[in-house]
């Protein structure tokens, strides 16, 4: 691994660290029932930094230049694992999982941390044209992968709310059950943004100035505060009784889901050299920080979501010298 990821992993962790010194010395106050400086600090993530970051992106995309076979390759299998791991999941809620639970543990082993450290990553072993193909990956992964989550979260607490006693026609309350479901998942702060972004670009409207000079002060809040609060749930959270679930998530994330990448990229879209590279690195990473937004934002858990990002972002370590290897093996 190159010293210029390495002192980009460094810098990630000492941000953690500063939120988790933060959150073990009280600095943001006591959590108790009524105050929990780390749901303050999501909800300031969530409802701000995070749409002001995503509306901008989608606005300024272009998606006539987007190399959508090489995305495909990448989203596909992608979307499969994070169904796959959904699904597994959703008979844990008869077990006492909360319904939100299976959407979060899917985006957890999902959703890679593509920006923090998969930009300097890629620019460092792939150069600007590794790049090109990764910067068209995050351009969409948020599109693709939450407000596909978003959907199913929506739909199992509609579920869940209509099972807990609603009376009417079945028939009603499956339309009932859609129509919230359908307006949750729009009306949401991170799907909203992405669709109002990206609307934004089809009408062929340019950004004023000062709309998107504020829209990217705000963008460059979200690495930062999203890192202290990894640290700040670390300290309020913990992680006692995520472990053994933490290092399942981390384990599908750092060698299922590049594996997959890889097998549809390279025997079934016949891939290779630097976009299979690039894909199958990206599928590599570590979990990123939104699963932690989405789990404080459903309340549900948010120590095995801390913990993921924390193992698996260590676990990169030595996951990303093995698919280098892997993939130079491979030619």
């Amino acid at each position: 691994m190159s010293a210029v990821i390495f002192l980009k992993l460094v810098a990630l962790f000492a941000v953690v660290f500063l939120g988790w010194l933060g959150g073990q010395l009280r600095w943001f106050g006591e959590r108790t029932a009524a105050s929990d400086p780390a749901r303050i600090l999501s909800a300031v993530a969530f409802y701000v930094f995070v749409p002001a970051l995503l509306f901008r992106t989608m606005a300024r995309i272009d998606l006539r230049t987007l190399p959508w076979s090489t995305l495909s390759s990448y989203f596909v299998p992608v979307i499969v694992l994070l169904l796959l791991v959904y699904l597994s999941q959703r008979r844990r809620i008869a077990e006492g999982l909360a319904p939100a639970g299976p959407g979060v543990r899917a985006i957890t082993a999902t959703f890679g941390n593509t920006v923090q450290i998969g930009v300097p990553m890629a620019m460092a072993l792939f150069g600007e044209a590794g790049l090109a193909v990764h910067v068209a990956i995050v351009s969409v992964h948020a599109l693709f992968l939450m407000t596909l989550t978003t959907a199913l979260v929506e739909l199992d607490l509609a579920r869940a709310r209509r099972n807990n006693g609603r009376s009417g026609s079945a028939g009603r309350e499956l339309a009932r059950t859609l129509g919230r479901t359908a307006r949750n998942t729009v009306i949401h702060p991170v799907v909203l943004p992405v669709m109002a972004g990206l609307l934004w670009k089809l009408a062929g409207l340019p950004l004023p100035a000062f709309i998107d000079e504020l829209l990217q002060m705000l963008s460059q809040a979200v690495v930062p505060v999203c890192l202290l609060l990894i640290g700040l749930s670390l300290a309020y959270y913990g992680i006692r009784g995520a472990a053994s679930s933490a290092v399942a998530l981390t384990l599908v994330k750092l060698l299922l889901v590049p594996a997959a990448v890889l097998g549809v990229a390279r025997w079934g879209a016949g891939l290779s050299g630097l976009p299979l590279a690039v894909l199958v690195v990206a599928a590599a990473l570590p979990s990123g920080s939104n699963a932690l937004i989405f789990a404080q934002r459903y309340r549900v858990l948010e120590g095995e979501a801390t913990a993921t990002i924390v193992l698996s972002t260590l676990g990169f370590l030595l996951a990303a010298p093995l698919w280098l290897l892997i993939l130079a093996r491979l030619g």
